[in-house]
């Protein structure tokens, strides 16, 4: 019997700590993991604002792509996703507390980020990329991202890189025009 309730306690001990553990790391990625926290930066604030009046906020299918769909990799990647998001987390909140903000280039930062943005975080949502019966110039420069010739790739951010996080004055999509060309997304 002493021998059964060695384990048992063992067993017990650990549904009793990991359970809350696991909730509270649970509920920090979720709380964590939305575009009204990474704003809540100062220095992130102004991302937040160019990316709400982007097509990936604010296109005609509803669709919106937040900060984690481009900038972290897929959350079915599960280590490398929980890495990229605590090594993002940690140096944006050691950068946030010792970086003089009055040197702040959103220029040079978005540059920084484009490169660490490869085709696969791009085509977690942009799937048919060759399904463009109206657009053959796109089709084929998607095709040449798509099966790249040996020292010829490319990536999704080299031709679309003033898609999101320019200032606009208004909403990045004319749904009159959308209406129009409805093929074209």
């Amino acid at each position: 019997m002493r021998r059964l309730f060695k384990p048992a306690l063992f067993v017990a001990l650990g549904l009793v700590l990991a359970f809350p553990l696991f909730s509270m790391a649970y509920y920090t990625m979720v709380r964590t993991s939305t575009p009204q926290f990474c704003a809540s930066c100062h220095e992130i604030e102004y991302a937040y604002n160019t990316w709400k009046t982007s097509t990936h906020a604010n296109n005609p299918k509803g669709f919106v792509a937040d900060c984690m769909d481009c900038h972290l990799p897929a959350p079915h990647d599960t280590f490398d996703f929980f890495y990229a998001k605590t090594y993002h987390g940690i140096k944006d909140v050691v950068k946030h507390f010792t970086m003089d903000t009055s040197k702040y280039d959103h220029e040079k930062n978005r540059e920084r980020a484009y490169e660490d943005i490869d085709n696969a975080q791009c085509q977690k949502c942009h799937r048919n990329l060759l399904e463009m019966p109206y657009k053959r110039g796109a089709m084929l420069a998607h095709k040449a991202v798509l099966y790249p010739r040996p020292g010829y790739e490319k990536k999704c951010v080299d031709c679309h890189d003033d898609l999101v996080h320019f200032p606009k004055d208004n909403y990045a999509y004319d749904p009159e025009v959308q209406d129009r060309n409805s093929g074209s997304l």
